[in-house]
């Protein structure tokens, strides 16, 4: 049974089990007046009993209709079923102080049975609201107190939440399985459902995306190796680049992406941020000046004479005076190298590699 069933499922038990509860006392209410005094049934309570019975319908129809008209309900005030069940307890109490107060001045004592089976009703009433809310509000882990917020947070190093593009990209996974991720992977539940979206469009390159997407979180899922989250936390924001940053201030995280324009956008609202392209450049082999190397020159370059090749990790090489050998896999000696946001660049030339090893010999 999927969480979401099992929540509705439970939320109908509870409903069916307060409306009962409410019957329930109402007729022992009743029938213990009858018990104590045979004519009080006939005579007293038999002209006001049904006064119990529409004061326990009338309050299972009022918080039965505040509850199901309130199914989204986003006040984080309860952890568990307990804390709703305790708040519903003290306020039943204080509302009972409350009652017995306006009894003692209005005098009402000759109502005292009937008012203590309203108390005993109002206070099964407001527990019953008080774990409805805290069933429908199990995924908001945000406890809010005037000044102070106290925000869902995994200890340790900073979680990675994974935005779609480095889904998509499925080097994340390569790198997880390396065993080098130690933190916790974070996946936003929004995310997800992008990526489903992605996956039923008609276009195929887009759905390929988000079938690949969807695969990589299932792979990192599966892995041994790393600790994975699928995070429900609601946030204020609809679109996905604005939740996300809000996401990662509020755990708080190193938001993990290959999208520009949102790295520009977390670098303003200063969120750690990791490019799975620069990780990836700082990764490749140092390549120095004067070392010799093998590319096969596959087109022209933008300048005469020049050639382009790339090496295995994909780094393009611009070989000076390779234009007269394209389509050949010629060794060269690179003479400079240049970093650019596209990553590194490399200049070499053919005709040192003789020069290259006299020098070395």
């Amino acid at each position: 049974m999927s969480d979401d069933r099992q929540s509705v499922f439970l939320l109908r038990v509870v409903r069916i089990g307060f409306v009962s509860m409410l019957l329930v006392v109402t007729l022992l209410y009743i029938l213990s007046i009858s018990a104590r005094d045979a004519d009080a049934l006939s005579v007293g309570v038999g002209i006001r009993w049904w006064v119990p019975v529409v004061v326990s319908l009338v309050l299972a129809g009022v918080f039965l209709t505040i509850d199901i008209l309130t199914p989204q309900k986003k006040i984080s005030i309860v952890s568990g079923v307990v804390i709703g069940l305790v708040a519903g307890l003290v306020s039943a109490w204080v509302l009972g102080i409350v009652i017995d107060l306006v009894v003692r001045s209005w005098e009402l004592q000759a109502f005292d049975e009937i008012i203590t089976a309203f108390k005993l009703l109002l206070g099964i009433s407001l527990c019953y609201l008080g774990i409805t809310t805290v069933l429908q509000t199990q995924d908001e882990f945000r406890l809010v107190i005037p000044y102070v917020e106290f925000a869902k947070q995994i200890r340790g190093p900073r979680p990675l939440l994974l935005d779609t593009s480095a889904l998509i990209d499925a080097r994340i996974a390569d790198i997880a399985a390396t065993g080098l991720v130690q933190q916790t992977i974070v996946i936003p539940e929004f995310v997800i459902e992008e990526l489903q979206t992605l996956a039923d469009v008609s276009d195929r390159m887009k759905r390929a995306k988000g079938k690949r997407g969807l695969e990589v979180v299932a792979q990192l899922q599966r892995m041994g190796t790393v600790d994975v989250v699928i995070d429900q936390t609601p946030v204020q924001k609809k679109a996905v680049d604005s939740a996300l940053v809000e996401l990662a201030k509020m755990m708080p995280a190193m938001l993990v992406t290959m999208d520009m324009p949102l790295a520009r956008v977390a670098g303003i609202q200063r969120v750690e941020l990791l490019n799975i392209n620069e990780l990836a450049n700082a990764l490749k082999p140092a390549v120095i000046p004067g070392k010799s190397i093998r590319v096969e020159l596959i087109k022209p370059g933008e300048q005469a004479g020049q050639a382009v090749g790339y090496l295995e990790d994909g780094t393009m090489v611009v070989a000076e005076d390779g234009h007269g050998h394209i389509g050949e896999t010629r060794e060269m000696v690179i003479t400079s190298s240049m970093q650019t946001a596209a990553g590194r660049l490399l200049f070499a030339r053919l005709d040192m590699v003789g020069s290259d090893d006299g020098d070395e010999g």
